[in-house]
């Protein structure tokens, strides 16, 4: 279990020196507010979500290190840790809990404390899933943001079927432990049979599995992937990329990050705002906010990115309307 620790000459200087004061001034000094962060993923890919929790946190006032502080739990992929990773964070009594990576965080920090603040980030509907009374007034201890992705399914399949359109069959790989997988596929495939597209949905909860998966497509003769989000899949991202690249499909993905790091295509809602708003809440509640009050955010930008290098490396023409709708191209 691994939570991050400031080195003692780094607590020192945040202390200005306090290490000289008197004995009663020392413990006169107000003790830091401690947030707690768990993640389903990891300390390499959370890089620009926990950049936007920090730029939302000092919109209220507070700095990591300066005023408040941080501990860190990171399930790495690994579903079945985050319940000790929470409860050890209940243990450590910090002030608030802000999830990452989907319901398997928020469950977890939900089943270890109804006392603690949670603000989690979510995939689904969070009052369907029992998270809250409503959207606009949670109720008890949680409150966050939910980015829905079961509508964005539909359009990560229109914009492949738009790049690849002799694709007369698409593949979707879904990690089937991820409590939104049922209705994501569900909706994805409706949109696919809307507009007469052939589907294949196939699982995946391992690297065995997705190299059995990606090959098996292969030979049903795939066009196209449509990788769906997966705390998994996101620490696993390199490998999949390089893997989907071996096997020449063109493939879309949910996060931004992914097609930077050398995936073809990406449209997903904004990372910096819906992380930016968990920072937000984050210090509203250690400023005396209530979780009840807050209401669950749904996301307002999306984001659709393109990497025409890997287009390029691919063999893959992408269209002037495309590179004209997307919000970014990576030359």
């Amino acid at each position: 279990m691994q939570f991050a620790r400031l080195k003692r000459r780094e607590v020192i200087a945040l202390l200005g020196g306090a290490a000289a004061w008197p004995l009663g001034a020392r413990a006169q000094q107000p003790a830091m507010p401690v947030i707690g962060y768990l993640s389903t993923r990891s300390p390499e890919t959370d890089v620009p979500m926990l950049a936007a929790i920090r730029r939302g946190l000092s919109e209220t006032g507070y700095v990591e290190g300066k005023n408040v502080a941080i501990e860190y739990g990171w399930g790495r992929g690994q579903y079945g840790r985050m319940q000790a990773l929470a409860e050890e964070l209940v243990r450590r009594q910090v002030a608030v809990i802000v999830t990452a990576g989907g319901e398997p965080a928020a469950l977890a920090a939900k089943a270890a404390t109804a006392k603690i603040p949670l603000v989690v980030n979510l995939a689904e509907d969070p009052v369907r899933l029992g998270f809250v009374a409503s959207l606009n007034r949670p109720g008890g201890n949680i409150t966050g943001v939910t980015s829905l992705l079961g509508a964005q399914g539909a359009k990560q399949l229109g914009l492949l079927r738009e790049l690849v359109p002799q694709a007369s069959i698409m593949g979707m790989l879904v990690d089937p432990s991820m409590p939104w997988a049922e209705s994501l596929t569900t909706e994805t495939q409706s949109a696919a049979r809307a507009v007469g597209q052939r589907l294949i949905v196939a699982g995946a909860s391992s690297e065995r599995e997705i190299d059995a998966t990606l090959a098996a497509l292969v030979q049903q003769r795939a066009g196209a992937l449509l990788v769906t989000a997966s705390p998994f899949f996101f620490t696993r991202a390199d490998y999949i990329i390089g893997l989907v690249a071996r096997h020449a499909l063109p493939a879309v993905y949910w996060r931004r990050e992914i097609a930077e790091a050398g995936g073809l295509m990406s449209y997903g809602s904004s990372t910096a705002e819906l992380y930016g708003q968990v920072g937000v809440y984050a210090g509203k509640i250690l400023n005396g906010a209530k979780p009840a009050d807050l209401p669950i955010l749904q996301p307002t930008k999306f984001e659709f990115v393109i990497n025409v290098k890997t287009a390029k490396a691919l063999g893959v023409k992408v269209s002037d309307n495309l590179l004209s709708l997307a919000d970014d191209v990576i030359e």
